[in-house]
């Protein structure tokens, strides 16, 4: 497996924990007390690092840190996004598409030669 492809996967599932450990106490922990939602978020934000330092630092090995910056931003959104409308049951509007092709532009002047 490419080097690149490697960081993508590995920043993917990173991803998928950071966004849980963000949003998903909003809906499963909102009549807990914040500290309650905390430190659950802290121990799934630990699988987050388990993913996303490795994840980094084989893709430094091919790419500058601005770039594995924005393919995190691009991963991030990518992620999101489901995880609002399917998860959090947010409406599915354009603003997400507008951000996505904002993002393309920024992954175009990272990464062209």
């Amino acid at each position: 497996m490419s080097v690149i492809l490697k960081t993508i996967l590995l920043l993917t599932i990173s991803n998928v924990f950071m966004t849980f450990a963000w949003y998903a106490h909003l809906k499963n922990l909102n009549n807990k007390p914040w500290i309650i939602a905390a430190l659950a978020s802290w121990g799934i934000a630990l699988f987050e690092y388990l993913f996303q330092v490795p994840a980094n630092r084989i893709g430094f090995t091919v790419m500058s840190v601005a770039q594995l910056k924005i393919l995190q931003e691009v991963i991030t959104l990518s992620v999101f996004v489901p995880f609002a409308v399917l998860y959090m049951h947010e409406p599915l509007k354009l603003d997400f598409l507008w951000a996505g092709l904002c993002l393309m532009g920024a992954v175009y002047f990272m990464f062209r030669a």
